[in-house]
């Protein structure tokens, strides 16, 4: 069996179990891998190739276990009641309201060009939010992996950053073809939360905010949530919590490393005594292991891919499916195996992997690095959906989404992002079609 082959077999196989959920995501990422790996032939190096996925993976899941503990404990000191209580008086109980706010703040949070961030920040504010008003956290989950798909494409996101360090291009050069179709999708992804927001409206009606805030949200915290709340000290945590983002988007210390100190200065500021410290982090424990677990899951599963070179055969394949009579129209179809490319690869072994061979048959006919480059950032309409994103565990874990029935659901819509970036790259003829 050739590579490429048992590589097709493992994601396939993958998927389908968690669509028609026969297996969980863990199990399936873990269980999945390993079998193809040991079908492959490389009986106990399965293991090393497993092992070196997880020790990839490892500053990202330490990262997200402090980040879970941290945001938590500010959810429990009432950082974000004020900010909860205004947006529900704003939106007037109005889901429709609710759902265009978060495409916007998602819109705003994502400039940052980190999945996990976006992620913890909105859904910090809006889960409560959701939950009062009894919206379905579905969508918020698509809302912001949506967003956060566009706005990943500024210079300083992960996927531009690659390009620009494969091809050797300036991140303003890359920018400006593709700004027009950020604009749009970043219109069009508002637009889709306003439908949404419609049928939610009909589904749900407008909730008395007045009653609302007097009974129901009153009702929803209990007399030990009542306890750990700290108005007095909301100020400090309010500042705590910026310098925190404000050091993370600034890149210059490991992220692991700022909410681990993070989380220490919460605990002991909030909460000097030893056992209210121990019993915020059983609270959150659970949520965090879940995340955790999933995201040395999924390095099990990208080791086997990567380190037995399944995720190679499947790069050269997908090069070699293209026939010689489509050099006219190479950037487009580029941009089409982006879409299968991005999902089924990291974007490490894509654009370090793939696209280096792609620039140089694109050149053969007669196409820029530059043209190339843009065309294969067109993917990433689909790959924050992919399972070797691990961001998402932690958005589906915060929201409450089960893997395979968010896929399915917000797959339609990002094919519309995919469809802007084509029109407005073919249409302003920086793309030939």
């Amino acid at each position: 069996m050739s590579l490429a082959l048992l590589g097709y077999g493992l994601v396939l196989v993958f998927m389908i179990l968690i669509m028609t959920k026969r297996l969980s995501a863990f199990n399936a990422l873990v269980i999945v891998p390993l079998v193809f790996g040991l079908l492959g032939g490389f009986g106990s190096k399965v293991g090393d190739f497993a092992m070196a996925g997880v020790k990839s993976v490892a500053p990202t899941a330490s990262m997200l276990l402090f980040a879970i503990l941290f945001f938590g404990i500010m959810i429990n000191v009432g950082l974000f009641d004020p900010l909860v209580t205004w947006v529900i008086k704003f939106v007037k109980g109005d889901p429709l309201k609710v759902l265009v706010g978060t495409a916007i703040l998602a819109a705003v949070v994502s400039l940052d060009g980190d999945g996990s961030t976006t992620a913890m920040i909105t859904c910090s504010a809006l889960v409560p939010v959701y939950n009062r008003l009894k919206i379905n956290k579905l969508y918020l989950a698509s809302i912001v992996i949506m967003q956060n798909s566009i706005l990943n494409l500024v210079p300083w996101g992960g996927p531009t950053a690659r390009v620009m360090a494969a091809l050797k291009l300036d991140g303003g050069a890359i920018l400006r073809p593709f700004l027009p179709g950020m604009i749009l999708s970043i219109l069009y992804v508002i637009g889709v939360a306003y439908f949404i927001g419609l049928k939610e409206r009909k589904r749900l009606g407008i909730t008395n905010v007045d009653k609302l805030a007097k009974s129901e949200m009153a009702a929803t915290v209990t007399a030990e949530e009542e306890v750990l709340k700290r108005p007095k000290f909301i100020w400090i945590n309010f500042m705590l919590t910026i310098i925190a983002v404000a050091t993370l988007i600034s890149g210059k210390i490991q992220p692991a490393i700022i909410f681990e100190v993070g989380t220490a200065l919460a605990l002991l500021l909030n909460y000097p005594k030893l056992k209210d410290q121990s019993k915020l982090i059983q609270i959150h424990a659970p949520n965090a292991i879940q995340v955790v677990l999933m995201v040395l899951a999924a390095g099990i599963f990208m080791g086997v891919l990567t380190e037995s070179k399944m995720a190679d055969a499947i790069a050269n394949n997908l090069i070699g499916l293209i026939p010689a009579s489509a050099g006219a129209h190479f950037p487009i179809i580029t941009a089409l195996i982006s879409l299968p490319g991005t999902f089924l690869l990291s974007n490490d072994a894509f654009y370090f992997g793939v696209l280096p061979v792609l620039a140089k048959t694109g050149a053969v006919y007669g196409f820029s690095s530059l043209q190339i480059g843009v065309a294969s950032l067109m993917g990433q309409a689909v790959h924050l959906l992919s399972p070797l994103v691990a961001a998402i565990y932690l958005l589906l874990q915060l929201t409450g989404q089960d893997m395979g029935e968010w896929q399915r659901y917000t797959v339609k819509w990002c094919g519309g992002i995919f469809l802007i970036y084509v029109v407005t790259l073919v249409g302003s003829g920086f793309i030939p079609l």
